[in-house]
């Protein structure tokens, strides 16, 4: 493989980061086969170098991402550390699985009948630039970069154009879905820490045709009905619209459109055709509005997932995959940074989570899991459930600067878990190990950038390929290898 020098996010025009010796051999050593730096570049950009494959390579066809913004306890969940003094371990008991020797806590009795079918990652971990507040390690999760631009709260700045894609626009920019479906979308709510809503959970610099469709049914987030009430209005033709007069415009448009020679010219490159008529065949063809009618599922399905906004965002994720949807954001239905139903639980955690959040989480994952497999569609569909962080080990301690009481916990990059399963992914594994209370990893620690390669890899996407920022600058999709080692 070429490889492209240059640290993580490092601009080529940044006089201050020289080159080192080896750089310049590397470059140099390409050009006697008549490869200039442009010409490296721009093959890279066209994916055209061979990737390496190996297990999982390209093995997906669609990802649901179940994103449990907030940092949910790992300890109070999948990890119990029974035998932890008792300002570490869990209240909550430790259950059996479907797999010998790993146990859960009490709160997912339903994840612990369906655990053979995934991979737990014990080992989840990065060690934060700063402040690491829910913001930054959000748009980490989703960009697989860190962001220089943090305003003096601690918080990142609002989104910006120049920001870098979620995962999700990359993957439909260098996969784009084969059927006339929404590629991508994001529900029931936006990514957000107080005020900061949505950074991390668009295009960024690939522009807004790239960005997700957003299902952000009206109610709030204690509403827990919301999605009964689902509107999809801009992909509902107007009762006098018929189809034949749809297309009619669309004539009407290829006309002007000849007629405006110069005007084509200008922009060209914009592929205005392209994506008018991938609009046009949406709309045209109601495969979306189908896609979103969850009243056609039987009670029992529905009762499956849990009558509420996250179970059911779990069910409509699953029907968008069915009708060729690539990707799926299904994020938790309660700002990061709040109390009831959220995972950030500084304060009163034994209530919120055993009440609350939990028994959701187990029926909702739970259910899509067992939906999947059984509809035969988790060998080709990946899924990832994973929160920015986890939950500090000890007790009533504060790391982040926010106030705890003595039966809440903190944030916690440094160890945590995730769920991940489908697409070739090893069923009833466990990859990776905590300490004895959870604090670090004592095992193959698994890095977020690392989680969106190993997406990239599934589906056949080599994570080195480069995309060009605002600024016509080569960037990685992410500074990372896949975990090819949690494939089958």
């Amino acid at each position: 493989m070429i490889g492209i020098p240059g640290d993580l996010g490092r601009d080529l025009c940044d006089s201050h980061l020289q080159m080192s010796r080896r750089d310049v051999l590397r470059v140099g050593g390409s050009s006697m086969l008549g490869l200039t730096l442009g010409s490296m570049l721009q093959l890279r950009a066209e994916n055209k170098i061979a990737h390496a494959g190996g297990p999982g390579w390209g093995k997906a066809k669609s990802v649901i991402m179940i994103y449990l913004q907030g940092g949910p306890s790992h300890i109070d969940l999948w990890d119990p550390k029974p035998d932890a003094p008792d300002n570490v371990r869990s209240i909550f008991k430790p259950i059996p699985t479907k797999i010998p020797g790993v146990n859960f806590t009490e709160l997912l009795p339903k994840l612990s009948k369906v655990n053979d079918k995934f991979t737990m990652m014990r080992a989840v971990s990065y060690t934060p630039k700063g402040l690491f507040n829910h913001t930054a390690a959000i748009y980490q999760m989703m960009t697989g970069y860190t962001t220089d631009k943090v305003s003096p709260s601690g918080q990142l700045e609002p989104p910006s154009p120049k920001d870098f894609p979620n995962f999700g626009s990359n993957i439909i920019r260098l996969k784009p879905p084969t059927e006339p479906m929404l590629p991508f979308v994001m529900l029931p709510r936006p990514l957000q820490e107080s005020g900061v809503v949505g950074k991390g959970g668009a295009a960024g610099f690939l522009g807004k045709a790239y960005d997700p469709y957003t299902l952000y049914p009206t109610g709030g987030d204690m509403d827990m009905d919301k999605m009964d009430r689902i509107k999809v209005d801009d992909l509902e033709m107007r009762p006098d619209m018929f189809g034949v007069r749809l297309h009619r415009r669309a004539r009407l448009r290829n006309a002007i459109n000849d007629a405006m020679p110069v005007i084509d010219k200008a922009v060209a490159n914009y592929n205005l055709n392209e994506h008018y008529d991938r609009a046009l065949s949406l709309v045209a063809s109601g495969r979306a509005r189908e896609a979103f009618n969850i009243a056609q599922e039987t009670e029992a399905t529905r009762e499956l997932y849990g009558r509420n906004t996250f179970g059911q965002s779990c069910l409509l994720a699953r029907r968008l995959v069915e009708a060729g949807t690539r990707v799926v954001e299904v994020i938790w239905p309660k700002v990061a940074n709040s109390d009831n139903h959220s995972w950030d639980v500084h304060k009163g955690l034994p209530k919120r989570m055993k009440d609350q959040s939990a028994p959701m989480l187990d029926a909702g994952l739970s259910g899509l899991l067992a939906d999947l497999d059984e509809r035969g569609i988790l060998d080709e569909t990946l899924v990832l459930c994973v929160g920015e962080f986890g939950r500090s080990p000890q007790l009533g301690i504060s790391t982040s600067g926010n106030g705890n009481s003595a039966d809440g916990r903190d944030h916690w990059p440094y160890c945590y878990t995730g769920v991940i399963a489908g697409a070739g992914i090893k069923r009833g594994y466990v990859h990776g190990k905590s300490d004895k209370t959870a604090s670090a990893p004592i095992d193959k620690p698994i890095h977020p950038r690392e989680l969106l390669a190993t997406i990239y890899h599934s589906f056949g996407i080599n994570p080195e390929t480069v995309v060009y920022n605002h600024l016509n600058q080569p960037r990685e999709l992410v500074k990372a290898q896949a975990v090819t080692e949690l494939f089958g």
